[in-house]
């Protein structure tokens, strides 16, 4: 009796073993993109861009400007990020909801007058760094984008470039 319901035990548990199912959802194919963003007074010096896959409420996203290219190295600045002109500061800015994400500038002067070096063919990094890698994780400093690639283990090789939403 009790090879018998030995060998019961070990049939039942081969059939779940080999049993498939439904792979679920699958995860996004990126989690860091790239925009190539001007701002100008006919987009209210603002580039909004979709986010397919949505992301999870627990998601976080973090843009970084590209301040810097040295012998092929990228250094990456954390927004918001200020500079100050002689008529006044602007500032790169974001916010983001679940689908989508917007990149502005502002200032406290009148912003066409901000430098094309300012507004026209500014990069952006923008990482999304899913909540539950955040239980346990060691503090990391947000502002080091290679901190934050490294500690959430973030696959930066494929970086997917994003268009602006056009304006409806």
């Amino acid at each position: 009796m009790k090879r018998i319901i030995l060998f019961l035990a070990v049939a039942a548990s081969g059939l779940f073993v080999s049993c498939e199912g439904d792979r679920g959802p699958a995860g996004p194919a990126s989690e860091v993109f790239e925009v190539n963003a001007t701002f100008s007074a006919a987009n209210n010096f603002a580039q909004t861009y979709a986010l397919n896959p949505e992301i999870y409420t627990s998601d976080n996203l973090l843009v970084y400007e590209l301040v810097n290219t040295n012998d092929g190295i990228d250094t990456w600045a954390l927004l918001p990020q200020v500079y100050y002109f002689a008529d006044g500061q602007a500032q790169y800015n974001f916010n983001y909801s679940f689908d989508q994400f917007t990149i502005l500038t502002d200032a406290d002067f009148d912003m066409t007058l901000l430098p094309a070096s300012f507004t026209n063919n500014k990069v952006f990094r923008v990482v999304i760094v899913p909540g539950y890698f955040s239980k346990g994780v060691a503090p990391v400093d947000y502002s080091d984008y290679d901190a934050v690639i490294k500690t959430f283990k973030i696959d930066d090789s494929h970086v997917t470039k994003l268009n602006p939403v056009a304006k409806k």
